[in-house]
């Protein structure tokens, strides 16, 4: 009973250290340097020094009151005390808060996803493979050049989908990978600069290209306005908030995510899942006779707050790894790794796909399988609307970086 008080206990106090870093983030992110902000990736940066400190200290004493910061694994005092992991709890709060946002970039953008598909998509699909294609060969050249002996593969693929943000690609390399422990090191060391490289990425390429975002964005509404017809029936809601029919989209969405794809062993994952059953509900707006419109406002919250939940919860566990398995050539391989594929990937967009600024960024954070990065790609342009290019480029990055992690793993 007692070890089941501390579990409570750290529920609890899980709870008060999720909102406090969540408050100290967004103070952080508030800063604004001539224009230019981290906005919710400041919840990251809080997350990162709270797990930095929580590596230190894992929990603290205070009086006879003993608060858990962070522990891998229960913890038996010499008192007799049983402290209980809080690893689990970070990770069930970053797949919680993965959920809420896939789930609303998917509603947002389905309304008008599948009728903006056409020969112009083309370009959103060779997006996502090319970025990750660039991402995978410069892992490689760093695997076979490099003169490190401890960098190997495991390693390499680790920081490869950590710098691309992709939870599924470290997903798969782990399964595959010969040892698991450095995969994870790879993972958390690429993932720091993969947020913040791409968030930064997308507010501060406008300014150099000192493009003027007011006209482009008028340009971009005219090129992209597409009438919505109303729906020719009386539908049932079933609540006024929306409640039911995302809890439904995310069901939805994690029974297509579990669905393997024979011979080839591939599924979509969680992401991928919720990402193909929002853009489906989003486009048909209801079930049979169930409404499943919900207000743009009620997906604006349930964005911001995933997201939120999702930093909080991946950048905590990677706080409490960074400093034990850091080193600068780990971390300038992490770097190259999210600026080559981006700077390519852009030049290519402009180019050769003739995409427009707005498209080209959200197609960028979509192939970059970033997630962060399109929360700050809204707040830079003002509009939800370039959710389009990235629901477009994510689906083929995402079984991009799923298949080259394994193929990585498994021939070098």
């Amino acid at each position: 009973m007692e070890y089941l008080g501390n579990i409570t206990n750290s529920l609890v106090t899980t709870v008060f250290l999720v909102f406090l870093i969540a408050a100290a983030g967004y103070l952080v992110g508030g800063i604004s340097v001539k224009g230019v902000s981290f906005g919710t990736a400041g919840v990251l940066l809080a997350a990162l020094i709270f797990g930095i400190i929580a590596s230190y200290a894992p929990y603290i004493t205070i009086g006879q009151k003993n608060i858990i910061l962070y522990l891998d694994a229960a913890k038996t005092l010499p008192d007799g005390t049983v402290l209980g992991a809080t690893k689990s709890l970070f990770s069930l709060i970053s797949s919680f808060g993965t959920s809420m946002f896939v789930t609303a970039v998917g509603l947002i953008a389905g309304p008008k996803f599948f009728r903006t598909l056409n020969r112009k998509s083309l370009g959103y699909i060779l997006m996502g493979i090319i970025i990750i294609i660039i991402g995978a060969l410069v892992s490689i050249a760093i695997i076979r050049f490099s003169n490190d002996t401890n960098v190997d593969s495991s390693l390499v693929v680790g920081i490869m989908t950590g710098a691309l943000t992709s939870t599924p690609g470290f997903s798969a390399a782990k399964e595959v990978a010969a040892d698991e422990a450095k995969v994870m090191a790879g993972y958390g060391i690429g993932y720091l600069f993969g947020v913040l490289g791409v968030v930064l990425f997308v507010q501060l390429l406008p300014r150099i290209l000192k493009i003027d975002m007011t006209k482009e964005r008028e340009r971009f509404f005219a090129a992209n306005a597409i009438e919505l017809k109303p729906l020719s029936r009386k539908l049932i809601q079933i609540d006024t908030d929306g409640f039911f029919p995302f809890a439904l989209t995310v069901v939805f969405g994690c029974i297509i995510g579990c669905i393997k794809i024979p011979g080839v062993n591939f599924s979509l994952g969680t992401s991928g899942g919720l990402l193909i059953s929002g853009l489906i509900v989003g486009h048909f707006g209801h079930i049979g006779p169930i409404d499943c419109r919900i207000d743009k406002s009620i997906l604006g919250f349930f964005q911001e707050l995933g997201l939120c939940f999702f930093l909080i919860g991946a950048g905590v566990p990677g706080g409490v790894n960074f400093i034990s398995n850091v080193r600068l050539s780990y971390f300038i391989y992490g770097m190259l790794i999210t600026l080559l594929p981006m700077g390519i990937g852009y030049l290519l967009g402009r180019y050769v796909f003739k995409m427009s600024i707005f498209n080209n960024l959200g197609s960028i954070t979509g192939g970059m399988t970033s997630t962060p990065a399109l929360g700050a790609l809204i707040a830079t342009t003002g509009t939800k609307e370039v959710t389009n290019a990235y629901a477009a480029t994510y689906p083929f990055a995402l079984f991009c970086i799923v298949l080259a992690s394994r193929i990585i793993v498994s021939i070098m």
